[in-house]
């Protein structure tokens, strides 16, 4: 069985891995493991930190494959991300992710790289919820759904959730805070995605389903 270490941001992240890239995966003969960021045991770290850890996971089992799965939402350029200046300039958002990717894959020496699928979620892994907006109304209690205003404008604005913004007050964790009274991150998160289900998921997402096509084709 192939084996992918999936290198989480944070609790959300690393729950939707267990919940449901996992049971995916081990039908297809690939083990994953979700391991949090260790130097913060969740949230982002200099990419000098995160590369360690990277280079950890390769060294230690040399079977594994070793993936990221990190927001670019909270990156700013003190964490030293590789090719960041160039990214920032790049206007088209898509694009800007292969260049920061691209970077950290080149960071990572050449005996190794071949095993390390780097990936970064446009903009954080919130997006992905606003796949289905039914979803919404039969899975949150209609009292904690307060704002259903933005919920439909969110929708009607954005057909692919991955675009969503990521200033401030319009990324999509936020706008869940004011759209679902009491949000919580790991648990809103995972019940909406296991609603949703995986295969929905990637066809409204084409960045996200990318990176699970490499990993599928391991």
């Amino acid at each position: 069985m192939r084996r992918i270490i999936i290198i989480c941001e944070g609790q959300t992240e690393k729950e939707f891995c267990i919940k449901t890239l996992s049971p995916y995966f081990a039908n297809k003969g690939i083990f994953i493991q979700s391991p949090l960021i260790k130097k913060s045991m969740g949230g982002i770290v200099k990419w000098s930190e995160l590369k360690k850890q990277i280079l950890l996971h390769l060294r230690s089992d040399v079977t594994a494959y070793v993936t990221t799965f990190i927001d670019y939402y909270g990156v700013y350029s003190k964490y030293n991300f590789p090719n960041w200046n160039a990214a920032e300039a790049e206007p088209n958002k898509a694009r800007r992710m292969e260049i920061l990717e691209a970077g950290m894959s080149n960071g990572i020496e050449d005996a190794l790289k071949y095993r390390f699928i780097p990936y970064m979620q446009l903009h954080e892994f919130e997006g992905l919820l606003f796949n289905n907006i039914d979803v919404f109304f039969e899975q949150i209690p209609e009292d904690e759904l307060v704002g259903v205003d933005e919920l439909v404008t969110t929708f009607r604005h954005f057909d692919n959730p991955e675009m969503i913004n990521n200033s401030r007050e319009t990324s999509p964790s936020k706008r869940l805070q004011r759209i679902i009274r009491g949000y919580d991150k790991v648990v809103y998160g995972n019940i909406i995605a296991e609603a949703i289900g995986l295969e929905k998921i990637r066809l409204k997402s084409p960045r996200f389903n990318e990176w699970l096509e490499k990993m599928e084709q391991l």
